[in-house]
Parts: structure tokens; sequence; C-alpha cells
């Protein structure tokens, strides 16, 4: 994170209370994250600035979507988000600001409001799921390495997340909608082709 403020007492209560219940020492929370203990600590002790990458890492090594280290675990039936009051993850060209988390029959669905900074790359080395991607304003190039597509506003693309993937702008900045979509249970079969296609979408 960076500009947008600290990690918050939302992450650091979620993050002790669910090495708590998986009854995970700090020391091995930080062997299977590759987070380094002291950094962990600071996490929840709230004063923590954890990373993109910092955060994504916790989520693998829990096996848990990334919103449930980062909204709160009770939630009023009204829920109005304001983007000036959102944590913000950070990374060398990518911000993310979380809106919301979505319970959906099988699947976890998370919804970001994504800025992508130009003259940078952000690499992902990969993680459950897939990814949704529409395209606000300007031009993005993104997808797994190797096969990335250039999106105007208004574009969509949906693509499996386990491998490496890349986002970069193509000119200025970029502003998009990013959707996370997990397995709610990480060790079942998913039911459904990824990112199955209907007659009207167009294949890579």
């Amino acid at each position: 994170m960076s500009e947008g403020g600290a990690a918050g007492p939302v992450l650091a209560a979620n993050l002790k209370a669910l090495r708590a219940e998986r009854s995970l020492s700090l020391s091995e929370l930080a062997r299977r994250s590759g987070i380094a203990k002291g950094t962990l600590s600071q996490l929840e002790s709230g004063s923590g600035n954890p990373t993109i990458e910092t955060v994504f890492s916790l989520s693998n090594a829990l096996r848990i979507p990334v919103s449930s280290l980062l909204t709160e675990r009770v939630l009023p039936d009204v829920v109005v988000v304001r983007s000036a009051g959102l944590d913000v993850l950070s990374s060398n060209a990518v911000d993310l600001r979380m809106l919301r988390r979505l319970d959906v029959a099988s699947s976890v669905v998370e919804v970001y409001d994504q800025r992508v900074r130009p003259g940078q790359v952000q690499h992902s080395g990969g993680h459950p799921g897939l990814e949704h991607v529409v395209v606000v304003s300007g031009v993005l190039r993104v997808g797994p390495e190797g096969h990335t597509h250039e999106l105007g506003p208004g574009d969509y693309v949906c693509f499996p997340a386990q491998g490496p993937h890349t986002y970069e702008t193509v000119g200025g900045p970029v502003a998009s909608v990013l959707i996370l979509e997990y397995p709610a249970d990480p060790d079942a079969p998913r039911a459904a082709a990824p990112c199955a296609l209907d007659p009207h979408v167009d294949s890579p």
C-alpha cells in the first residue's frame, strides 16, 4: 500500500484471527508465505504497509480469497462504498481498491477498482481462480504471459489466473474494473470450463 493509507485494523484483525483458527505460529506462516516474521508481526499490529504481492502471498499461504483478509467479517444488509475511505493496495504499476466481496454459489467473487500506471509492467506469478477485466478508460495490455490482449474502453477479457500474467498500459494511465473469481472450496474441482464462451464473444 502507498498513499492510500495503512493496512488498518481490518487486515490486522483478520490476519490474526485466520492464523489462530489454523493454529499457525508466525514462524510457520512466514515459512508458507515467504514473508518475513517481523513483517507479519507488523501487519497483525496494524502498522504494516503491505504490497499487492504481500497480500496475495498471504492469500495463497492461508488458502483463502484476498477478500477474507481485506473485508470485515460481518456486513450490514445495505453496503455503500465510498472510494475516499478505501485502503489502497499498491505495486510498482497497479493500485487496487477492493469494492465488494460476493459469495455466489460455489464461488467467491471480489470486485476491485483498478488503476494501472504507465511506464511499468505488473507481473503476477499466478493464483487460483479467474480474472475478469473491464476497461473504463485508457488502453490496457493484459493476459497470460505470451497471450496478452489490448483492451480499450468498454472491452472485457477473462482468463485463468493460475499461471503468470501481466498488466501494462499502452500510452497513458488506465482505469478498469477487476473481478477475481475463486472457488469457495480451493480443493473442489471446477464444475464449468474457465471463461466459457458464448457465440458473441471473440476467442483469443
